[in-house]
């Protein structure tokens, strides 16, 4: 026979029985045996002596040697704050015994007032607080001897108190959540855009989850949260460590030197006047860019898109010329469009208000070359995971004018492509390896040919120089009275034909790449180039002027790729009079699908 379970009443329930000793059993029977000698009932003894075998066996049975249980009780809140007004809130209680609940106050009262180890909530009420002060109780949660506390305060006003006031997140960022005790809804203001809040619900009302983007910076950050009820405010003080630059190189994914990945494309696109508009992506007429857009450039047949892009537009501060957070994964979405579509990304710093392009100059070389490392730095680390479909280029046209610039301003604009390479490449990673664009003085073939020197590099064959081509202009691009609609050799004897600029000027640009470039190791890249549609010529003469912008789109296109320079269309949205857009972005179609297949010929894809 077993011997009694814990907290099971022994026979008859009577507590004498529990502690008879086994010894007792002897006595017992010796006095049976007394007995039957004395009564010879033989069958009431009989009887007797079944009841007493059963009764010593069951006392056997419940044994001493049980342990008693160590009550455990633990609680969901150990303080409890409320407002001055009538409320109530609930504690979750777990526990392995009976236990009772007792408050020290009477206007603090708790339901129920006792429970047991199936027992999960204790509703704590309290009166509205008329008095002229703040007070507290105390419920108490007993078992035994073992008890717990619960302290209650009730304020004359809101209360809000937060666990912790200072939080160290590391670079990578991650979740973040703030515990607090408060007597109503707080409000929650953010003060940089690099934390946000988790909408989600979590399991626990006196809590507010948040998310740290990474920090790409080279310095670490500090921001704020802040918690408001009626007249109090908490604050809690987020600081984010700096981002790590000394993480290994690896080529894994970016194996091709400049040449061989200049051969993975033909022909390129500009995303123009979309992410380099100041203010804002859709500041200059373009709507937001989509993958619905990129997925048309693709079927178009273009292989690479040029990003041009604006930076200091979106800056934290400018001491540390820390880059706002959903500017860079704003960028980075659009890079991933194109990588999903199987296209090759250039991410430059563009125009960018000219506090770069503008200043070539000995006075604010310095300045600048510090912003600019603190860019590039930010850039290279948000994008060094990712393979050799995205390159960087380090600037657009630097220039102090448009005339022959000085001995100062060559020197200073290459002083901005050195930065450029050592920014990139000391972010390690793929970037260790990462094909880099730097750019001629102004984008200039002819300034490219005489005085472009390539910045000093950690790893060979991995650079490329850039330059851009709108020869000639009153063709290309001109919008006044001069202008010229028509281009090349079938039109040489018309009126509408530029008198300079022609197939021969262009053959010894292109050759002076060549040349200097490509036969050296360094692809170029013809970072723009293209020709306005003329939309309010009369119907006979656009017609011939749109065959005249096909051929040379082709005959640029041609000769760019046989001298190895690899070509990207100037896109700038606008498809209508005196535009050089191909594609309408809000419809998501080719308007001038004349040009692209003229495009396509060139690079050889139709």
């Amino acid at each position: 026979m077993r011997g009694c379970p814990k907290n099971e009443t022994c026979l008859f329930g009577h507590p004498f029985l529990k502690v008879i000793k086994r010894e007792y059993f002897i006595l017992i029977i010796e006095l049976f045996f007394i007995l039957q000698r004395i009564f010879r009932m033989k069958d009431r003894i009989k009887c007797i002596f079944s009841l007493l075998l059963v009764a010593s066996a069951m006392v056997l049975g419940c044994s001493s040697d049980d342990k008693p249980v160590t009550p455990e009780i633990t609680l969901s809140d150990e303080v409890v704050v409320f407002a001055k007004g009538a409320a109530y809130k609930t504690v979750d209680i777990s526990s392995n015994v009976d236990f009772t609940v007792a408050s020290s106050q009477s206007w603090c009262t708790v339901t129920p007032q006792s429970g047991n180890s199936d027992s999960r909530v204790v509703k704590i009420s309290v009166e509205a607080n008329t008095t002229s002060d703040e007070r507290s109780a105390v419920v108490t949660i007993a078992a035994g001897a073992y008890s717990k506390q619960i302290n209650v305060s009730q304020a004359l006003t809101e209360a809000l108190i937060l666990k912790q006031i200072q939080y160290s997140i590391p670079a990578g960022g991650g979740p973040l959540t703030v515990e607090y005790q408060t007597t109503g809804q707080a409000e929650i203001t953010i003060g940089k855009s690099w934390i946000t809040r988790n909408q989600t619900k979590t399991l626990s009302e006196k809590s507010e989850t948040f998310n740290i983007s990474a920090n790409t910076a080279m310095v670490a950050r500090t921001a704020t949260i802040e918690f408001k009820l009626g007249n109090i405010t908490e604050t809690a003080t987020i600081v984010q460590s700096r981002v790590d630059l000394a993480i290994p190189a690896d080529q894994t994914g970016v194996e091709s030197d400049a040449i061989a990945l200049s051969k993975k494309m033909k022909i390129g696109w500009n995303l123009g006047n979309t992410l380099e508009a100041i203010g804002s992506e859709t500041a200059w007429g373009n709507p937001k860019t989509t993958q619905a857009l990129i997925d048309v450039v693709k079927a178009a047949g273009f292989d690479a898109v040029r990003i041009p892009c604006s930076w200091s537009t979106y800056l934290e501060d400018e001491v540390d010329y820390v880059i706002n957070d959903e500017w860079l994964a704003r960028v980075k979405e659009v890079v991933d469009y194109c990588v999903a579509s199987d296209l090759y990304a250039i991410i430059n710093i563009h125009w960018d208000g000219g506090w770069l392009e503008n200043n070539p100059v000995y006075e604010k070389q310095a300045a600048i070359n510090k912003k600019q490392k603190a860019l590039w730095n930010q850039i290279a680390v948000c994008f060094r995971d990712y393979d050799e479909h995205v390159l960087f280029a380090g600037t657009n046209e630097v220039h102090a004018s448009y005339g022959a610039p000085s001995a100062e301003n060559l020197e200073v604009q290459m002083s901005f492509n050195q930065t450029f390479v050592d920014a990139v490449r000391e972010t390690s990673g793929k970037n260790a390896y990462r094909n880099l664009i730097v750019q001629s003085y102004n984008t200039n073939i002819d300034l490219a040919y005489k005085h472009l020197v390539m910045p000093v590099d950690k790893v060979s064959k991995r650079l490329m120089a850039e330059v851009h081509y709108y020869d000639p202009w009153d063709f290309c691009g001109e919008e006044g009275a001069t202008f010229k609609y028509l281009w090349g050799e079938p039109y040489k004897n018309m009126i509408g034909v530029s008198n300079w600029g022609q197939e021969d000027h262009l053959e010894t640009e292109f050759n002076k790449m060549k040349i200097k470039f490509y036969d050296q190791g360094i692809p170029v890249i013809l970072g723009e180039f293209g020709a306005m549609f003329r939309d309010d010529l009369p119907e006979a003469v656009k017609a011939i002027h749109k065959e005249a912008r096909c051929y040379y789109l082709k005959t640029v296109t041609a000769k760019a790729l046989e001298k190895g320079i690899i070509p990207f269309y100037w896109d700038n949205g606008g498809t209508g009079n005196n535009s050089f857009g191909l594609i309408d972005r809000n419809k998501r179609q080719v308007v001038h699908t004349d040009a692209v297949n003229a495009l396509m010929e060139g690079a050889g894809k139709r």
